[in-house]
Formats: structure tokens, sequence, C-alpha cells
């Protein structure tokens, strides 16, 4: 028999595991759904809290959101949430195929809320995870210790916390007040002393970094606000249709199996459709507010191409970057109150990955085509990564585009392992022993 606390333990409340819980639910309700957990570090649901600026919106259509794709008649339809809070006539009056970002966010608490089945607990962070084996080293669980001391035993185990933010090791030696990466803009944003701030240096080139630089810009109307960037200029998106067909959640097939060679130059190839590039309208709201303050001699936002940051520290009460001209390798200082961080997240697996297929030992982090880690031989256990696997399934899988999918993918996956162990049980005694 089984010693789980639970049997599948979702670790993260974000899109990905709410559309797996959304696809339990509709899959799996009676097998799998009334015996999964899902944990949040945070204390409610809240969708791209750092960025979760009041006029920002998606990029991509609300089609994609939780489940359409999957299953269109779902009740958990983003039209239906829109009907369901009486504002689906605004919405199609508005006559755009993109939500507002703050709209998403109240969607996914919408979600989380009519789950009927799966139960949600907020508040909770993980500060570890290990394997617990058999005495062949096969994973038979694993034990989720938390940051209040308990711990939690599971069978199925699916990981989607997201990517661990980049901080460029120059900055690691500023202050978190004086450097703040955009995965905690707001809060960091909200302590600015505005007396205290009046020169703003924004790194990157990207649509965080072009939304950071337009808040502080808009919200510090007496700060100079200076985009550092290692590009040429600020670019959109690549974004034709043709290109963006390398999105549907169909392509995932035709990508898993290209050669490694391959997948690579698809990934270089597709970078501009998600990195390093900013949404049309943003990149015209920047370019026409320079245009008026150039027209108007009060220019407060400027952009300093072709650029490296070779050094950054506080000197007394300032942060002193040392600039490294790209052109002609010139050093310069630059001296400003606060760096805004717009340098995206750690391409690798997040720690906490790292750490489990540690415990697992396993010498590197591979999935299989249905997302789930391979283990050791004789593992009865599984563990599922979301939103970590570009380098295998395509540079969609971080993004909207191919949850619901993949969502139902995974249940299929867990269905089959639950099989496959009702077949074949195993004594788990370690789990109730610790």
């Amino acid at each position: 028999m089984d010693h789980f606390d639970i049997g599948t333990l979702l670790l993260g409340a974000g899109p990905a595991n709410l559309a797996l819980a959304v696809a339990l639910e509709e899959l799996a309700p009676s097998r799998v759904a009334t015996d999964t957990l899902m944990i949040e570090q945070a204390d409610d649901m809240v969708w791209q809290r750092g960025m979760l600026l009041p006029w920002a919106q998606s990029q991509v259509s609300f089609l994609k959101d939780l489940v359409t794709l999957r299953n269109p008649r779902s009740r958990f339809t983003f039209v239906n949430y829109l009907h369901s809070t009486g504002r689906l006539d605004d919405f199609v009056n508005l006559g755009s195929a993109v939500a507002y970002r703050q709209e998403i966010s109240g969607y996914l608490a919408w979600v989380a809320e009519s789950l009927a089945h799966t139960k949600i607990e907020f508040g909770r962070r993980v500060s570890r995870i290990e394997a617990v084996r058999d005495a062949d080293g096969g994973v038979v669980g694993w034990r989720v210790r938390l940051a209040n001391g308990t711990s939690l035993t599971c069978g199925d185990l699916v990981v989607g916390v997201g990517r661990d933010p980049h901080v460029p090791e120059v900055f690691a030696g500023l202050p978190a007040n004086r450097a703040i990466h955009s995965a905690r803009y707001r809060e960091g944003a909200a302590g600015l002393d505005e007396r205290g701030t009046r020169r703003i240096a924004v790194i990157g080139s990207a649509q965080s970094a072009a939304e950071m630089a337009w808040s502080a810009h808009q919200t510090h109307p007496h700060a100079q606000c200076t985009m550092i960037m290692r590009s040429i200029g600020l670019n959109t998106y690549e974004s034709s249709k043709f290109t963006n067909e390398l999105f549907y959640p169909s392509f995932v097939d035709s990508f898993y199996e290209t050669n490694h060679e391959a997948r690579g130059q698809l990934l270089r190839e597709m970078h501009r459709t998600n990195y390093s590039g900013l949404s049309p309208a943003m990149l015209d709201t920047l370019y026409r507010q320079t245009y008026l303050e150039r027209l108007t001699g009060e220019q407060r936002l400027q952009m300093m191409t072709m650029t490296d940051v070779a050094r950054a520290e506080l000197r007394g009460d300032e942060v002193v970057l040392t600039l490294a001209s790209r052109r002609t390798g010139e050093l310069t200082e630059f001296r400003c109150d606060t760096v805004l961080l717009g340098t995206g997240f750690e391409p690798g697996m997040p720690g906490l990955v790292r750490e489990l297929a540690a415990s697992a030992d396993l010498e590197e982090v591979r999935v299989d085509r249905f997302y789930g880690l391979e283990l050791p031989a004789g593992s009865t256990a599984t563990c599922h990564l979301q939103g970590v696997n570009e380098a295998t399934h395509g540079i969609a899988d971080s993004l909207l585009s191919v949850l619901s999918v993949r969502a139902g993918e995974i249940v299929a996956d867990l269905l089959s392992a639950r099989s496959a162990r009702a077949q074949s049980p195993v004594l788990r005694s370690e789990l109730a022993a610790s």
C-alpha cells in the first residue's frame, strides 16, 4: 500500500499548473484531481506580480487561455470568465485579441476559486525537495520540505515554479533597493523615495525593460530615465503569421523529433519572437515620447545603445556604473540613484529542479516527450516539469500558447503511471518511516 500524504503535488499556482488543474478536473476528476494538492508561496493568486502594471497587455490571443485550445466547450474559458463577471460586452466592444495583464490575473484567480476537486494552499514556501528511493535506487516518491518546518510526501510531483531571475554578476554587490529586477519591480518601485530618485538607469532592451522605463518615467515626473542596452536600438517582436505557426501546440512534436543541431537553429531564429523585442504599441509609445521631448527640449527619456555595464558599485549615496562602449571600447562613468534590471531569467533549469534531480542521483535533467523527468530504472514515482523545456519542446514551452494542450498530455501520462502502479503495487514504507 502507499503511504503518501497526497497522490499528486503541484508546486506553483501559475498558469501552467492551473491549466493542469483544469485538465484534471475535466479528464480525471475522481482518479487524480481529488487526490491533488497545489501549493503556492505567495499569499494570493496574482499573475506576473512584479510587472502587473495597469496599462500592460498580454502579447497573445485571449483564446490561448488555460483550456480553449484543448476544450473550447469548457466552463473554464476566458470567455466564460468574462461572461460570469458581466464584462463580456465590454471586452467584445474593445475589439482586441489581447487582454490586459490585470484581466488575465483576475481570470486566473477566478479559475483557482472555481476548482471543485483540486485543493490549493497559499503561503506554502518550499525549502527543499528530496527523492524517496527504494533499496535498488528507484524513486518511489518525493518529500517536499516547507519553510515552516513541515513536509509533504507524494508519488507524483509537478513543478511549475518558473525560472529564476537573471541578475548579472556585475550587479550582485548592489543593495536590493538599488538594483531592482523586473520580477519584483512593483514592490521595489513602491519603495523608491520620490525626492531621492532623480536618475534611473534601466538595463535591457526587451519588453520588461521598456515597460519599467515607461512606468518609471510616468511615476517619477522629475527623474531622468536612461535605457542602457547592448543592441543597436529597440526592435519589435518578430510576429509574422508564418513564424507564429511555430507556437502551435502541434509543433511540439516536430520540434521534439528534430535533431540537436536543428533545434539550436530553430531556437536562435525564433529568439526575437519572444525575447529581445517589444510590442509595436510599446515601441511606438517610447519613440513618440522621445520625439516630443526632443521637440520641447526637455529630454528625460534617453537611450544608450551598444553599451555594456562593466562595473556597478555604490559610492556614498550614488550608484556608479562603469560603461563600456561596444563601438570604441571607451570606458565612462554613469551615476544614478536606482538601477532597474530588465535582464530576464536564467536559461537553465531552476535551482529547485537541479536539487531534486541531484537527490535522485541524476547526472543531468532530461525530460521525455510528455514532460516527465527521466528517473532511474525501477522508479515508480513521476515528476513532470512545466515551462522550462524550451531546449527539447520549443520556445513556446514557457508561454501561454501550449498550456492547455500540454496539460492534457500530462494528465494522460499521470493516468498511465497510476495504472502501471496499480498493476505492480509497491510498498513505500520509506515514506511512512520518516
